[in-house]
């Protein structure tokens, strides 16, 4: 089900801002850059900016998320195998649809499944 860790998503609260910090951290443009997501490829793995989730307000701070090729099916398995939903399945732009799931230990385990994101684009 899992293809590979493809994501870790930082709540920010000033996306610009964010942005220009991490691209002169990272040396490079974002692959991904709008109003409401901000992503780039390192290595292999996105660094994503998400500015509707505010880290003081109870986001739980960074998420990791999983690549999966279908949300529905990923998102179905992990509610049968005993995870909770802790953010439902969601198109968050140009074809991006993410969830965010609990396991049964209290863990968050974020689920993307994202079109624009290849591994041949690999900085």
């Amino acid at each position: 089900m899992f293809q590979g860790l493809r994501t870790v998503i930082y709540p920010v609260t000033d996306v610009a801002q964010a942005k220009a910090w991490y691209t002169a951290v990272l040396g490079q443009e974002p692959y991904f850059d709008q109003p409401f997501y901000v992503g780039y490829n390192v290595g292999g793995y996105e660094l994503g900016l998400n500015p509707n989730a505010d880290p003081a307000v109870g986001s739980g701070g960074p998420t990791a998320f999983w690549g999966v090729a279908n949300v529905d099916e990923a998102f179905a398995r992990l509610r049968s195998s005993g995870a909770g939903e802790r953010a439902p399945i969601e198109e968050v732009g140009e074809g991006i649809r993410v969830a965010t799931m609990i396991d049964p230990f209290g863990n968050s385990i974020g689920i993307i499944e994202n079109p624009h994101f290849s591994l041949d684009k690999a900085q």
